[in-house]
């Protein structure tokens, strides 16, 4: 069975931020259910204006411009079966760079699985999620049920690994849902369009 192409998006680009880690470790999770290619996205490596161009029915669906160098980070979504979004949560939400990617491309997401790991204090990132899950949907993407939360993270991962023993079965669980998803969701795109 032919493997899905899984992209892990690291949606902040905040100083001394821990998501990097996080999409480490979520990456070797990844590889080793043996189900996806998988390759990290970090949007701190692109350049994303928090402007848009004008509204303008020219510009319908996917068809407005984009600065040169959000090219490849364009065409990693478009090439994608699946996504992970590794997200903080800031005052009770995600971050502006994940809110502003989302929102320069459209079709990218459509009919395509999402989940979600996020990280923070008592909650472990879960108003992050929950903003993103509405969002996503709007898009028509499928957003996945389990995921992983990582409360208090600091204090709960060591050597870049989470400490909860129980993690990986966790990450196995939701990556399972995801493969699931993602084969699902290609059949369906390569043999008719989507209507919406």
């Amino acid at each position: 069975m032919q493997n899905s192409r899984l992209v892990i998006i690291v949606g902040s680009v905040r100083e001394g931020r821990f998501g990097p880690v996080v999409a480490s470790w979520l990456a070797e999770q990844a590889s080793t259910h043996g189900g996806f290619d998988v390759e990290i996205v970090d949007l701190a490596d692109f350049e994303i204006p928090l402007s848009l161009p004008a509204a303008s029915p020219k510009y319908a669906g996917d068809s407005y411009p984009r600065p040169a160098g959000m090219t490849a980070l364009t065409a990693g979504l478009d090439a994608a079966d699946a996504f992970v979004f590794v997200t903080p949560e800031y005052n009770h939400s995600y971050p502006a760079s994940l809110k502003a990617a989302i929102d320069w491309h459209f079709t990218q997401w459509k009919a395509k699985p999402v989940a979600f790991v996020s990280y923070g204090g008592a909650a472990g990132g879960r108003h992050a999620v929950l903003h993103l899950e509405n969002v996503l949907t709007e898009l028509h993407a499928v957003t996945i049920r389990e995921g992983l939360a990582f409360p208090s993270y600091w204090a709960n991962f060591e050597h870049g690994r989470p400490l909860d023993p129980q993690a990986p079965q966790y990450a196995k669980v939701m990556l399972e849902q995801l493969a699931w998803w993602a084969t699902a969701l290609r059949k369906a795109r390569s043999e008719s369009v989507y209507p919406g």
